[in-house]
């Protein structure tokens, strides 16, 4: 941990607050990214991340807690990112299609989209406890500690979390009507 920069970061060093800013970017906009499903919203995401974070920071009691307050910062960032845009949905019916006769790469690309399309339905909090777990590979005690929420909290939204993601992928299997898949 760079303990020296968030030190003079939390002086108004504004140097050390850019080399922090850009040594966790990348992690901060993938995180942003697997959350909103969506490049702009996320870059919107981190950029006010970083602007509540240089506000912000010289209230940071506790600079080996710098990565998990910056995270927390913006999960919430992602929060108010996905209440402020709402997308309509379109109304797309999936057509079946003859699948190939041997197995290829194009199943895992399938179940992939199909994945993304599934988180792409879930509430921001709950792809955010799951992108923590699975992106992250956060334990529910580091999850609860990044979001200052108690750990059987933490435990409870990614047991939803996950209950969500099997019925929507579950939901997306089932034949309509017309004989097509949901959509």
């Amino acid at each position: 941990m760079d303990l020296d920069l968030v030190e003079a970061a939390r002086n108004g060093d504004r140097e050390a607050f850019a080399i922090l800013a850009r040594t966790r970017g990348d992690r901060l906009f993938g995180i942003a990214q697997r959350i909103l499903r969506d490049i702009d919203r996320a870059e919107d995401a981190v950029q006010q991340t970083l602007v509540i974070a240089w506000r912000e920071l010289p209230r940071l009691r506790d600079p080996d807690r710098f990565d998990a307050w910056i995270t927390r910062l913006l999960v919430h960032s992602c929060y108010a990112e996905a209440k402020r845009v709402r997308r309509h949905a379109a109304n797309i019916r999936v057509l079946p299609a003859d699948g190939p006769t041997a197995p290829d790469e194009m199943h895992s690309i399938l179940d992939r989209d199909q994945l993304d399309r599934g988180f792409r339905r879930l509430p921001p909090d709950q792809r955010a406890v799951l992108v923590m777990r699975h992106y992250l590979g956060l334990e529910p005690g580091e999850i609860a500690e990044y979001l200052g929420i108690p750990e059987g909290t933490a435990r409870s939204r990614l047991h939803y979390a996950h209950r969500a993601m099997r019925a929507v992928l579950e939901a997306d299997l089932r034949p309509t009507a017309a004989g097509g898949r949901a959509s």
